[in-house]
This record gives C-alpha cells, sequence and structure tokens, in this order.
C-alpha cells in the first residue's frame, strides 16, 4: 500500500523513560522519540538516526512501510506530538523567526534560529492545549488515558470496536522539556510532555481535518486500497459498517453493573468518529484518538438516553462517508438499487454476526435491536436506521 501523503524526516534519540502497554511488553523498537529538524538544535545528544515518515493530521507521522501485522491487518507505527507547522490562533505557517519571538531567554532564541529554514518549520511547543496536552505535543495526562483505554482491548477490539493500540508512551528528556515550555503564546503546559507510540492501519481519516480523507480522496482511496471489483468494493462497504454501528454502539457493548445499581461504560469526550478515526484497507474504522474516550456511570433511567444520544452523535458522519464509499463503487462497477434497499441489505449483511446487534425488518424500516453485555433485556434499544416511507 503506497502511504498518501507528504513525506517528513524525524531524527529518533532514546526517551527519557517508556511506559509500555501491557500488551507489547516484548515488543521491539517502541522506546524512541523522534524529533523534527527545527527542534535537533535544542538537543544535547547525538540523534540514533533519521527516519521516513507520512505527514498524519496536525500533530502527528505515520511510517510509510508497516511495523506489525494483527489478525491479518497490517500495521504501520504513528507517532503522536512531533510538533505542528500552523500557529494555533491564525493560518500563519510557523518557522524559527517566528517561534524564536515568542520567548524571552536569549540563548533559546539563538538555539531556534540555528535550525530555521527557509521555508515552514515544525515545533512542539509549551502552550496550553486541549487542556491535558500542549499545541504540537502530546500530554502525559492524555497518553496515559489512551494507554488504559488501549489496555481494555483484546489488542484492537473492545466488542467488536475497533482501536488503533497504543503500543508504548515515550518521554521527552527533561532539559528538551524545559525550552519547549519557554515557546507558549498566552497560557504555558505544565504537564509532562510524551510522544504516543501507536499501530494504525492507515492515515485516512473519515470526514475532514486531515489532508487524506474519504470526503475528497475517494478515488485515490480505491486505488490505494486496490479495489478493484464489485466485490471487494461490498466487503469493503460491510466492513465500515459493521465496525461504524460497533462505534455507535459503544456505551452498551461496554456496559457493566456497578455494586451501587447503577450502570458503567464507555463514552466520547470530545473525540469523534469523522477526525478521530482512521479506515484500513478492507474498510473497518479504527478508532485512533483514545485520550477522549472515558468511563461514564449512569442510573437506570439514563441508560436509554445515553444508548440513543451515542447513535445520533456520530450518525451524520457515518452516513456521510458510506455515500461516498458507495457512490464511488458505483461508478466503478455500476448498479446500485434504490439506495435505501441498498443500505438496508448492506447494513443486514454486516452485522449478521455482531453479536450485540439483531437486525430486523418491518413494513416501515429496518431496526437495529440493540443488546448490551449484561444481557440487560430491558435496556435493549431499538433504532429504525432506514426508513422505507411506506405511508
Amino acid at each position: 500500500m503506497e502511504m498518501l501523503g507528504t513525506r517528513l524526516d524525524l531524527y529518533s534519540y532514546a526517551a527519557d523513560g517508556v511506559s509500555t502497554s501491557r500488551h507489547f511488553s516484548t515488543a521491539q523498537g517502541f522506546n524512541s522519540i523522534y524529533l523534527p529538524e527545527s527542534v535537533i538544535p535544542l538537543m544535547n545528544a547525538e540523534s540514533e538516526g533519521k527516519r521516513e515518515f507520512v505527514e498524519d493530521d496536525n500533530r502527528g507521522a505515520i511510517s510509510p512501510e508497516p511495523v506489525a501485522t494483527i489478525d491479518g491487518t497490517e500495521f504501520h507505527l504513528s507517532v503522536k506530538g512531533i510538533g505542528s507547522t500552523t500557529d494555533p490562533f491564525s493560518m500563519q505557517l510557523l518557522n524559527g523567526e517566528y517561534v524564536s519571538s515568542l520567548v524571552r531567554d536569549m540563548s533559546l532564541r539563538e538555539k531556534i534560529l540555528k535550525g530555521s529554514t527557509s521555508g515552514p518549520a515544525r515545533f512542539i511547543t509549551g502552550e496550553l492545549w486541549l487542556r491535558g496536552s500542549p499545541y504540537g505535543g502530546q500530554g502525559l495526562e492524555h497518553a496515559t488515558t489512551a494507554m488504559r483505554v488501549s489496555e481494555m482491548a483484546n489488542i484492537t477490539s473492545i466488542n467488536g470496536f475497533r482501536i488503533a493500540p497504543v503500543v508504548s508512551i515515550a518521554f521527552l528528556p527533561e532539559e528538551l522539556e524545559k525550552q519547549l515550555k519557554k515557546i507558549y503564546w498566552y497560557r504555558r503546559f505544565t504537564g509532562r510532555i510524551v510522544q504516543e507510540l501507536r499501530l494504525v492501519p492507515s492515515n485516512i481519516r473519515v470526514y475532514f481535518h486531515a489532508g487524506n480523507v474519504i470526503g475528497r480522496n475517494m478515488k485515490r482511496i480505491f486505488d490505494m486500497f486496490h479495489i478493484d471489483s464489485n466485490d471487494k468494493a461490498y466487503l469493503f462497504e460491510c466492513n465500515f459498517i459493521r465496525s461504524c454501528i460497533a462505534l455507535l454502539t459503544l456505551f452498551p457493548r461496554t456496559m457493566s453493573m456497578r455494586d451501587d445499581g447503577r450502570f458503567e461504560g464507555l463514552d466520547f469526550n470530545d473525540v469523534w468518529l469523522d477526525k478521530d478515526a482512521v479506515i484500513s484497507p478492507d474498510g473497518t474504522v479504527y478508532f485512533v484518538d483514545l485520550e477522549g474516550i472515558e468511563e461514564r456511570i449512569l442510573d437506570r433511567g439514563r441508560v436509554e438516553d445515553k444508548i440513543e444520544e451515542q447513535l445520533h452523535r456520530s450518525l451524520y458522519e457515518f452516513m456521510f462517508a458510506y455515500e461516498q464509499i458507495e457512490r464511488e463503487r458505483a461508478a466503478r462497477f455500476g448498479g446500485g438499487n434504490d439506495r435505501k434497499i441498498q443500505f438496508g441489505t448492506l447494513v443486514a449483511q454486516a452485522l449478521g454476526s455482531d453479536p450485540f446487534i439483531d437486525v430486523s425488518e418491518s413494513s416501515n424500516s429496518v431496526i437495529l435491536n440493540i443488546k448490551n453485555k449484561l444481557n440487560e433485556e430491558s435496556l435493549y434499544k431499538q433504532f429504525p436506521i432506514v426508513d422505507w416511507g411506506n405511508e
């Protein structure tokens, strides 16, 4: 698979400590940090070498070659927290001269200017961003949350909800961290700065917020994933539907009962299907940014509302992306029934083996009969995924 995106060289250094997931305790090669050229003058150590990556989203990079195979799917190294290229408060590109103007330390200014080039640069900064992370970097608090969620999974699946697993958290050297925290606009980040090393199947985001997205690149994505027949396209669509419905029903899939009689399950906070998930070559969607997934505790009377809220939260993004995939399939290979019939048929096929969803059909709708991990029938939920419109 040829990775789409702008090539990016990063320099590897030994991390100042590494926290490794229990799933990958014997894995090798996940104990380095990766820095852009503009940050190298701030280091007092020799690089272990230069490595080629591809840009991924705002502050990430992905290796063009796979580093692991899990259940038949190739995964690439993704590093979160390599620096950003754009001013957080405008569309201005960062460069050494501009970034140096943000700091008062004259010695640090000189180092930043030493690494500057004529073009845009990439910087990890000390600006407080998203409460738990610095702009361009990753904070330990967010990375720890992502690791905890990742360790709940059976490597890449939490009861059918697919995730990109976190392998390790690599700490930046404290001396480098002190210097980076002096680069800020308004509010200084006070926590530890780390990099989150993950395994991802691609850098294709579902909807927007990155250079490679379903909404604009469907033709190239079909070529990239070698979808060269109608059968492959239908399989791709089924995998896409199956994994997205699992995402839309995360709370009931993870629901447990607490000692106090309340219910606990996983929910999304400030993360979304459209920008925080990637799609694999077989169509399966993997959630990448796990830092925004958290346990939610609810009284019985709130469970049904939460299930419905999760369904609607990402339903539009799911349907938008499906529509782009189906349009490309039809354009390449022809055919295509009435869109409602086509989608309803694929939903039934895709969810046939899902233990948490039964699909039924009435004269008016295709209905998702949503179960839960507790098999608590009083909290089962019906949701019409397609309305036939038969008045």
